[in-house]
């Protein structure tokens, strides 16, 4: 009997020793991550208007200024870079005549869509508008006959292209027409909620011998004289933080 009641002390004792033994203790603490974003008033590198990556920024040649192009505009709502215009060489007719543009040259040699680029950078997603200005008929004062009178430049074949995800593109028509006289002309609009990030409006494609653009196009009257000289004028983009309605 006394053998039997030892036997089960003993047999207790360890059961009771290996509970505590194996217990364990679960607790939880939390702590914070956070991030703030400002907006950006970099200036943005223009991009490349097939391929719009702003991690492999691009740098255009200007046809007609050997010392451009000018930079872009400061951010956070900026004009990046808008294609110059050449129309090239070309004999003096007296018919109707229609001279296309140059393509876009790059630094690398290679030529592309003409474009223009608008970056928002603001975090506001409350819209913008773009439009553009021809501020006077291509004119020389050297000449005798100084204004290619009833020239009209035009823009055809317009497309966006964007580079963030989840954004709505802007709107935009897919040509418009230049007013010599300074009438706007709406080229991109964001309405609120869409546009944030970068965007490139591109004018058609390359043409078949790689160095022009039909997209843009310069008609000059056959009645108008042209003398033996290189006409100009210039080209006003404007990027308005007013969004456009939906």
């Amino acid at each position: 009997m006394k053998k039997t009641a030892i036997f089960a002390l003993v047999a207790t004792a360890s059961l009771t020793v290996s509970s505590f033994a194996h217990a364990e203790t679960s607790v939880d603490y939390r702590s914070n991550g956070s991030v703030e974003f400002v907006p950006n008033t970099d200036i943005t590198p223009p991009v490349d208007p097939e391929n719009p990556d702003p991690e492999n920024p691009v740098t255009p040649i200007d046809p007609t200024d050997p010392e451009g192009p000018n930079p872009g505009t400061q951010g956070p709502l900026s004009i990046d870079y808008a294609s110059s215009l050449d129309f090239g060489v070309n004999k003096i007719s007296t018919k109707n005549e229609t001279y296309v543009a140059k393509a876009q040259e790059l630094s690398d040699g290679r030529y592309v869509p003409n474009y223009v680029q608008v970056t928002d950078n603001r975090g506001t997603n409350a819209g913008w508008i773009l439009q553009v200005k021809q501020n006077g008929q291509l004119s020389n004062p050297d000449t005798q006959h100084q204004t290619l009178t009833g020239a009209v430049i035009e823009f055809s074949d317009s497309a966006v292209l964007g580079t963030q995800d989840d954004v709505t593109p802007p709107s935009h028509p897919s040509g418009f027409t230049l007013d010599p006289d300074g009438a706007t002309s709406l080229v991109l609009q964001a309405a609120d909620g869409e546009g944030a990030g970068t965007w490139v409006n591109r004018f058609g494609e390359v043409d078949g011998d790689g160095t022009s653009n039909s997209a843009i196009t310069l008609s000059v009257p056959g009645k108008t004289p042209k003398d033996q000289a290189t006409y100009r004028t210039t080209l006003t983009w404007n990027l308005s933080d007013v969004p456009a309605n939906k």
